[in-house]
């Protein structure tokens, strides 16, 4: 009698990698990050007219969390928190992921 190994048997070889395995390549790539405290919009005028104490409006309520962005997108929202001498951001919010982009 013989024994032979079935299509279904499994191997570590075949075992599929866990995600984080899959990412792993990746796990070391910097990323920008950029902590928005509020958008506006102004003229190219306004712009030009700016000056040491010029206020720019923005469209964020007082108190309204702040915005981490990386690379350009929006990741997270959060409140600021002063730890010794640096600043950080506290998150409070995983922002829904942007909708996918038509590709061109």
């Amino acid at each position: 009698m013989s024994t032979s190994s079935s299509p279904n048997s499994s191997s570590s070889s075949s075992t599929p990698a866990s995600p984080a395995l899959a990412y792993q390549q990746l796990l070391d790539v910097g990323c920008d990050a950029s902590v928005v405290l509020g958008t506006g919009s102004i003229t190219v005028r306004q712009c030009l007219a700016l000056d040491r104490n010029s206020l720019v409006e923005l469209a964020q309520s007082a108190g309204e969390d702040l915005m981490l962005q990386i690379n350009g997108v929006l990741l997270a929202r959060g409140e600021i928190v002063i730890i010794e001498d640096s600043a950080a951001l506290r998150i409070t919010e995983i922002a829904p992921p942007p909708p996918p982009r038509a590709v061109e």
